[in-house]
């Protein structure tokens, strides 16, 4: 035999046996499920599998979407070299023009129009150090005080929420593992079983153990399918609904008097307000019975221990954060925070979403949930950054007011990093006409979004198969993702094209930074004695125990299981409760002649927020090629509608053709719609631009909708 005819054989032999494996956790919601890719190749031919990996939080469980990531970051159309548009297309460019043209274009902006003209959208998909840096940068590399994130968008009511009762916002008091053993759970406006599937066993665990789970949504989900009491209410009632309980429980006497005694301020002014209610008129107001609001306040009112769940259902109001203080006094009334088996727990929707708010991406917030306005806090960080302290800028605005700021001139540019905005802020239309009104408008991010389309430049961005750092999930628990597949092309990481633009504009020695392990060093620092204190934290540690719950203020510290069991954040070690004035707080949306139903809007199992990412995927693709309005048959009747036809739903703010489709398991007054696509079906085109006064997250949850036949697609997609 030959030496050609040897050596033939043998690539044909390791062709055949060829296999890699990649470590990494999901991209997509706050589970961060651990994973490993494996890569085979069979005769020249590549296959791919996602199996999961043993870890605290999911025990290797994965749903759909986190089987088939992979599809995406695979997918032809990923972005592979920075692109630069010239005469309206775009072009490949190397990376050091895409540098100079960043260079030249910010420079111009901000001795034209001043630092602040410039401005960074970040991200709640960033990891901890790609997010800290990015605030870093923005303060530091720019000099601009205008930074904000799309968690504004997700979180927000919570965080705030939670802040201002407990004096900390961890996204789980408790960690996970305790679920199972506590007697009582309320879920105000969340859908874990398709949103975070992989928790779902921890509360099936809870109903076999005996606990009384109350489901509170105006849909019938997958998730109130687990419930033993479902509260179908109004859209946008959930803090009418909170107050009645609270009514309830004080006139019940189910009070924890020692521990409000002990712990707690505010609770007379409180409980004064909710006995003044009218439970009768709040019945009616928020669609739920008499009955039931006794059932669930007796309930949760009468056991030993209790948790309380939200999420972006009653969130994502414009008294979102109203409502979650409203919830939250529920846990406090009774005494269940700060012990076993009972706290609270907000849902984080993405990936890093909890960690993305902690670290300076807020225009409010330094890193750790310091504040930029304080001037301690300010201190602290500017001996970590190397620069005085009156060289922070002091806070910007939020997200949906920097589209705003670029209506009224005063934004000029915008570097855009892993987020489209475009799909995913209220009022559209009017965003995507802000963002074209830009002078410069940078865009990172794997494919072409409809943002990234709106762009000057593109830079490409590598995935969580590539990008190795920390992602902090939804109990609070600091993880490693360890990604070491090699970049694709000239793809960069975050922390690189952050590190690079700041040296183009004079700050390289301020990022200079080797790896992920660098940023996050330095992170802890920043981070050593805030209320999110990652000081403790080191990659190894969170190696050797599989993460870390925060705070961790030493590196002897093993993180904290559960919150407040001695005191809560706010000096005095004391909670406070609040009664904000008005039935519905805030005044809301609510249906006319014009606009006779109410709308609300929510995820599909096997996509992820704006599905960019998932509708590359085309087995998460095939599920749901399209987007729908849920709409229940009666209804549907009433408005000349059939099923599975074509609908223009029209709000005072734009219109959008989505396919109906009929259910029984909505109220009769309200439409659903999924927020996951763009154009013609961004629902979000619909939505009003009123903000939450507290945390700025604009009211998603509730519109009011006309719906109509849209009698063919061409008159359809002509009239939206």
């Amino acid at each position: 035999m030959t030496e050609l005819m040897l050596k033939y054989f043998r690539s044909k032999q390791q062709d055949v046996q060829s296999e890699k494996v990649f470590d990494s956790q999901c991209p997509f919601c706050s589970m961060q499920c651990k994973m490993q890719l494996i890569e085979q190749k069979v005769v020249s031919r590549t296959t791919y599998k996602t199996i999961g990996r043993d870890n605290p939080t999911t025990q290797g469980r994965l749903c759909v979407k986190g089987m088939n990531a992979h599809q995406h970051t695979l997918h032809r159309d990923r972005l592979m070299y920075p692109l630069l548009k010239k005469n309206g297309e775009f072009v490949p460019v190397s990376w050091s023009e895409a540098m100079r043209v960043i260079r030249n274009r910010f420079n111009e902006i901000q001795e034209n129009d001043g630092r602040d003209a410039l401005s960074v959208y970040g991200s709640g998909s960033l990891t901890n150090e790609e997010a800290y840096l990015l605030g870093k940068f923005a303060r530091i590399g720019l000099k601009t005080k205008h930074i904000d994130y799309n968690g504004r968008l997700c979180m927000a009511s919570a965080a705030t929420g939670a802040n201002q009762s407990f004096g900390v916002d961890r996204g789980l008091t408790n960690s996970l593992q305790e679920v199972p053993h506590t007697k009582c759970i309320i879920l105000a406006g969340t859908n874990i079983a398709e949103c975070q599937p992989t928790i779902m066993p921890y509360f099936e665990q809870a109903k076999e153990n005996g606990a009384y789970i109350i489901a509170i949504d105006p849909r019938e989900t997958a998730t109130t399918a687990v419930a033993d009491l479902h509260l179908k209410n109004k859209p946008g009632s959930d803090l009418a609904l909170a107050r009645a309980l609270l009514k309830i429980i004080v006139e019940e006497n189910l009070v924890d008097k020692t521990f409000i005694s002990e712990r707690v301020n505010g609770f007379e002014e409180a409980a004064h307000e909710a006995c003044s209610l009218d439970l009768e008129k709040y019945a009616n107001v928020t669609g739920v019975s008499e009955n039931q609001l006794y059932q669930t306040a007796l309930t949760f009112g009468q056991e030993e221990s209790g948790m309380i769940f939200t999420a972006r259902g009653i969130e994502q109001q414009i008294d979102g954060t109203a409502a979650v203080r409203s919830f939250i006094n529920l846990l406090l009334a009774t005494g269940k925070i700060g012990r076993p088996y009972s706290g609270y727990g907000a849902i984080t929707g993405q990936g890093n979403g909890q960690g993305g708010r902690e670290h300076g991406q807020k225009a409010d917030q330094l890193p750790g949930y310091r504040s930029i306005e304080n001037e301690d806090d300010r201190a602290h960080v500017a001996e970590v950054w190397g620069v005085e302290a009156d060289q922070i800028p002091r806070k910007g605005v939020s997200a949906y007011e920097m589209f705003e700021e670029m209506e009224r001139g005063t934004i000029k540019g915008m570097l855009v990093m892993c987020s489209n905005p475009v799909v995913s802020n209220p009022n559209a239309n009017f965003v995507k006409k802000a963002l074209t009104n830009l002078n410069f408008l940078v865009a990172v991010d794997m494919f072409l979004s409809e943002t990234a389309q709106l762009a000057d430049l593109v830079l490409p961005s590598s995935s969580y198969l590539e990008d190795p750092g920390t992602m902090t999930n939804v109990e609070g628990r600091v993880t490693l993702r360890e990604a070491s597949r090699p970049l694709p092309g000239e793809v960069k990481h975050d922390w690189q094209i952050i590190s690079e633009i700041a040296a183009v504009m004079g700050e390289g020695e301020k990022f200079s930074y080797e790896s992920s392990e660098d940023i996050f060093n330095e992170l802890r620092w920043a981070t050593r004695g805030a209320r999110a204190d990652y000081y403790g934290i080191t990659y190894e540690k969170i190696k050797r125990n599989q993460g870390i719950l925060w705070p961790c203020p030493d590196l002897e510290h093993e993180g904290t299981q559960r919150l407040f069991e001695n005191g809560f954040a706010h000096e005095g070690g004391k909670a406070e409760m609040v009664f904000t004035g008005g039935i519905l707080g805030t005044q809301k949306e609510s249906i006319t002649d014009e606009f006779p139903l109410f709308l609300t809007t929510g995820r599909v199992m096997s996509h992820y927020l704006t599905g960019e990412q998932t509708r590359k995927s085309p087995s998460l693709a095939a599920r749901h090629i399209e987007s729908f309005m849920e709409i229940h048959p009666s209804t549907g009747e009433k408005f000349k509608l059939k099923a599975n036809m074509l609908v223009r739903v029209t709000s005072a703010f734009g219109s959008i053709v989505v396919r109906s489709k009929y259910s029984e398991q909505i109220r009769k007054d309200t439409v659903f719609v999924p927020f996951h696509w763009g154009g013609e079906q961004n629902v979000n085109r619909l939505v009003a631009d009123e903000l939450d006064p507290d945390c700025r997250m604009p009211g998603f949850k509730l519109a009011a909708v006309n719906v109509e036949p849209a009698h063919n697609q061409a008159e359809a997609l002509l009239k939206s």
